[in-house]
């Protein structure tokens, strides 16, 4: 995995330079989600590497319905069926999305509860970590039926915890200690 992320991201800075000059960055994160779903698709997965296909024929299974192979995501994509990089899409489109995100001085956040969160809550919530992190909030929420009570949120690099079982963990450590 580590592999793919190394051979991702230049594509990956690439695409988002190429989005950002063009001010469509919304639509070749769409793109770039298409593409990338393609390249997870087993079927297509085992044309990797078919001698009888093209690169250019290849490429054009990457492409939106209506996208010209001449325009800058065509020849993007183009570019990454001629070096053999079609594999690597789907790390292409996480990267992508990171420095979508982070232009946009946005933060995706997962909170998973044992019951869902009300509108209310929710808002709450979202303007705490707004504050936190001084970045806009999307906020996505989930249903864990493992858990006892209390939620996690998941902000990338930084989980809190504050979840039943969580607590009940640091209390048994602090005893312990």
């Amino acid at each position: 995995m580590s592999s793919a992320l190394t051979l991702a991201r230049p594509y990956a800075r690439a695409a988002f330079e190429s989005a950002l000059a063009q001010r469509a960055l919304t639509g070749w994160a769409e793109k770039l989600a298409f593409a990338a779903s393609v390249a997870s698709d087993p079927r297509v997965t085992g044309l990797f590497g078919n001698p009888r296909l093209s690169a250019a024929q290849l490429a054009s299974m990457f492409l939106p319905h209506g996208e010209v192979t001449a325009s800058e995501f065509g020849r993007f994509i183009a570019l990454l069926a001629e070096n053999g990089r079609l594999p690597v899409l789907p790390e292409i489109r996480t990267l992508f999305e990171e420095l979508k995100l982070e232009s946009e001085k946005t933060l995706k956040v997962h909170l998973r509860a044992a019951t869902r969160v009300d509108a209310a809550e929710l808002e709450k919530i979202s303007a705490a970590l707004k504050r936190r992190f001084n970045r806009d909030i999307e906020l996505t929420q989930s249903l864990d039926p493992k858990m006892i009570g209390g939620a996690i949120i998941d902000a990338g690099e930084i989980v809190i915890d504050g979840s039943v079982r969580g607590r009940l963990a640091r209390l048994e450590q602090a005893l312990i200690n």
